[in-house]
């Protein structure tokens, strides 16, 4: 069974960097996973990614040293299972603010006798290059459990949320946080109040072993968070890359 690479770093106190997607496509993955990423979330909460797109995307993903990850339309039985079963390598659960949201997170992204996940067909032992039998046995090991945290209601719960067994890291969503706070959304908040607020939760996180994480724009940010202490972090998404070398390219052509 191929191991989580991603989840091995994590657990060592390692960087893992990646790229938000947003679009349905493969190809596009595809081309993402080549270039040496740690990771790449597809987003089923905001995007119109159905099932049997997103298995083909965790296909073109899996053939590159890359974790096939997604964040899950809903906290829910039915929402982590069928990612879960679909190939996922790891999900993250949305606008996490309460244990008890956390457990259902714990409960169902993990087999008996730790959890409560339902066994059914699949590829998810194929998507770990395995049979069914050795998926059953390990995948509780290596699947990445990651608890979003993006509104400020969060915080004064944060050590009940990183205590659920199970909870493997956490990540921040900037633009919702700070729309929570009644701060302008933006992915590189100039707030003091923001740079307060994730002070708080990385301090909670490592007092939990939890992996810390947050979304940036920039590379230059992504940096720093690194140099801070944050582990799963990621930077930019498909559209972006995409719609910015598409824009540099148009801007940089002379009509005359």
């Amino acid at each position: 069974m191929t191991a989580n690479e991603m989840k091995r770093k994590l657990k060592a106190g390692q960087p893992a960097v990646g790229v938000w997607i947003a679009l349905g496509d493969p190809i596009i993955v595809e081309h993402l996973a080549a270039q040496g990423w740690d990771w790449l979330c597809v987003d089923t909460e905001h995007n119109p990614i159905d099932l049997a797109t997103l298995t083909g995307m965790f296909q073109a993903i899996g053939r590159y040293p890359c974790a096939p990850m997604a964040r899950i339309p809903e906290v829910s039985e039915l929402g982590i299972k069928r990612i879960l079963d679909a190939g996922a390598w790891g999900i993250v659960a949305p606008n996490i603010k309460t244990r008890e949201e956390a457990e259902i997170v714990a409960a169902y992204a993990q087999y008996p006798p730790r959890g409560r996940r339902s066994i059914g067909s699949g590829r998810h032992a194929l998507s770990f290059h395995t049979d069914m039998e050795t998926y059953l046995q390990r995948a509780n090991d290596e699947i990445l459990r990651v608890v979003q945290i993006e509104h400020i209601d969060a915080l004064p719960n944060l050590d009940a949320i990183f205590s659920v067994p199970g909870i493997d890291a956490c990540f921040i969503g900037p633009n919702d946080l700070c729309a929570s706070m009644g701060l302008t959304p933006s992915l590189e908040p100039p707030h003091r109040e923001f740079a307060e607020a994730i002070g708080v939760i990385l301090a909670a996180a490592r007092r939990h072993g939890v992996a810390p994480g947050i979304h940036n724009a920039r590379p230059e940010t992504a940096s720093r968070r690194i140099a801070d202490g944050w582990r799963m972090v990621g930077c930019g998404s498909d559209i972006t890359y995409v719609t910015a070398g598409a824009r540099a390219a148009r801007e940089a052509i002379r009509l005359t």
